[in-house]
């Protein structure tokens, strides 16, 4: 008989597995291939869309769906189609976009329809998000829709919606999102800015239940996660193992059993080779 744990290896990808200027290494990528090749279950879980997420990762050879957007989505890198989807209910979108206003706050908002991610917005003054949003359309070739109002496009494929800001702007919206019936959101620092990401999501959608999917419907019998940053906590809790990288934020390593090296270093390819 068997006896060995069917185990699934994921590691968020910011700060984690990418280094500094957001690529995989050459290192990283060959451990990793190498231990997949071996019969090892490897993915990755992240705040990207799959619009930037599978370019990035296009040289590992992942051999399970990876969760985008915070666990929106479940996604299936090699068929290249989404396995499922969370939406945000359509009186929960309402209010969201009722107190972006208020706020006097710019969002980008996402739908998935037909099986295409499209973002939606109403203007970009600020310069990082500009940079962010000319990337994406040039790079990727994201479909970007500028609109009126927010309203006129909040639906049942609403998704996600995203600011980047400084904390002290972000934090009383998030404060009042966290009142909504329906909907969640991530709230944590940029890897490469210094500015606080929110993004907003249903309240069925997080990393940790992300996890709780694909351990429950491949019948994984254990989870190994690697993380850095606020929003890989959630899939901490739904982990046997958890693994901080050496330049996680506190809280990150205080909830780790194991602290590999940074990501300046191949640490989760490392950390593989060590014990596994």
């Amino acid at each position: 008989m068997n006896n060995i744990a069917k185990t699934l290896y994921i590691s968020d990808l910011d700060g984690t597995l990418l280094t500094p200027d957001a690529q995989v290494t050459v290192l990283s990528a060959d451990i990793i291939n190498s231990a997949i090749n071996g019969g090892a279950y490897f993915t990755f879980a992240t705040a990207r869309s799959v619009y930037s997420a599978q370019p990035i990762t296009s040289q590992l050879s992942i051999n399970v769906p990876c969760i985008l957007m915070n666990g929106v989505s479940i996604y299936d890198l090699k068929a290249r189609k989404y396995i499922k989807n969370e939406y945000i209910p359509i009186s929960a979108s309402a209010v969201i976009i009722d107190l972006l206003k208020e706020h006097g706050l710019e969002a980008f908002m996402y739908k998935i329809c037909g099986g295409v991610l499209t973002c939606y917005y109403t203007q970009i003054s600020d310069r990082v998000m500009r940079s962010f949003a000319e990337v994406r359309k040039n790079r990727y070739k994201k479909p970007f829709v500028q609109c009126g109002d927010l309203t006129d496009e909040a639906d049942g494929e609403t998704v996600y919606f995203t600011l980047m800001e400084k904390h002290d702007r972000l934090l009383p919206l998030k404060n009042a999102i966290d009142g909504i019936e329906g909907a969640d959101c991530a709230f944590y620092e940029d890897t490469y800015t210094g500015k606080w990401y929110l993004e907003i999501f249903s309240d069925k959608a997080s990393k940790k239940n992300g996890v709780e999917f694909l351990r429950r419907e491949y019948g994984f019998d254990r989870v190994i996660c690697f993380g850095d940053n606020l929003n890989d906590l959630p899939m901490f809790a739904q982990s046997d193992i958890k693994v901080a990288v050496a330049n996680a934020r506190a809280e990150v390593k205080a909830a780790a059993d194991y602290i590999a090296l940074s990501n300046t270093e191949d640490g989760v390819a490392k950390w593989l080779i060590e014990n596994t």
